[in-house]
């Protein structure tokens, strides 16, 4: 475990460092000036002044000049100050974090908590027309986008309940009733091509599980064909179906983002997106680095939940 420990810190150090290094590289090859943006369309501003700004940011430094002067920032816990609004780039990410986490973790939980039995259903019952419906159900599932999804229910649920309000967000403390009802639609579009995936997942591990000679050995013991499934079964099948999970809460930011911008929501999708567009290099490279280690972590903390799992992981 110690072992794992180390190891994992060690991938942790090596991936956000290559992270860091390729997210400020990429967002200054986009095409663009940040300075630029930042004055707009002004004629009353002199090449001198435009110079002098550049300056002042640091921008007229060469890449690596400015990429260390940046990580040294960033390793004293300073992410930088946004070229748009002037604000810490922590402030900035602190006042969007919060939706883009609820729609995750709302998205992940509804999506594990329905994949289970579906996944379960499906390895239970590997014929008949039961069977057949839910494997075409899971195949839709993952092959329809998420934008998709979430540009149809909002624009039927508006023709549908018109009083409904579908796009924006309203603060939880506050407003919880307003907050699960603007939220809902958005966690039905991230997660339900989670399930789809989550769900054939396991159930091509208990298909795999129900082979297995532990399975015929605990039948021949006399045991129920549910507890066969629930004891047996479904506990062994559940180390991919967790690796599944750990790489898919990741990827949930990815499909949060385009949802985000749909349904109008104020999350870190609509954050980063508006910061590539204004070139606010500090805000850009400050929320894909957070992400990065967040994704790194949660796949750490599935590598100790093994061990609870399957015991054999321990000595590992």
């Amino acid at each position: 475990m110690g072992r794992a420990l180390l190891r994992g810190c060690g991938e942790l150090l090596f991936v956000s460092f290559g992270v860091s290094l390729v997210s400020f590289l990429m967002i200054r090859l986009i095409p663009g000036d940040a300075v630029q943006l930042m004055l707009g369309a002004n004629a009353e501003v002199t090449e001198a002044q435009i110079d002098a700004l550049r300056h002042q940011l640091g921008l007229d430094q060469p890449f690596v000049q400015q990429y260390l002067v940046w990580l040294g920032q960033v390793l004293h816990g300073d992410l930088g100050t946004s070229l748009t609004t002037g604000r810490p780039v922590l402030s900035e990410i602190g006042a969007a974090a919060g939706v883009t986490v609820e729609l995750t973790v709302l998205s992940l939980v509804v999506a594990v908590v329905l994949a289970l039995p579906l996944g379960a259903a499906m390895a239970a019952f590997r014929s008949g027309g039961a069977n057949l419906a839910m494997r075409l159900l899971s195949i839709v599932g993952i092959t329809v986008p998420s934008f998709w999804l979430a540009t149809m229910l909002l624009y039927g649920v508006s023709a549908l309940a018109p009083d409904w309000a579908v796009v924006g967000w309203r603060d939880l403390t506050s407003d919880p009733l307003g907050n699960l009802s603007g939220i809902a639609l958005p966690v039905v579009s991230v997660a339900s091509p989670v399930v789809a995936s989550l769900a054939r997942i396991l159930r091509a591990a208990m298909t795999e599980a129900l082979r297995q000679d532990y399975v015929r050995t605990a039948r021949a013991k006399g045991l129920g064909e549910r507890t066969v499934l629930l004891r047996h079964v479904l506990r062994n099948a559940l180390i991919p179906f967790v690796t599944q999970v750990g790489i898919i809460s990741g990827y949930l930011f990815a499909g949060s983002v385009v949802v985000e911008q749909v349904f109008a929501l104020p999350g870190l999708g609509r954050l980063i997106v508006g910061a590539i567009a204004d070139r606010d290099y500090a805000l850009v490279q400050a929320t894909i680095l957070l992400a990065t280690l967040v994704f790194v972590l949660v796949n750490a903390g599935i590598d100790l939940l093994y061990a609870a799992i399957d015991p054999r992981m321990r000595a590992a």
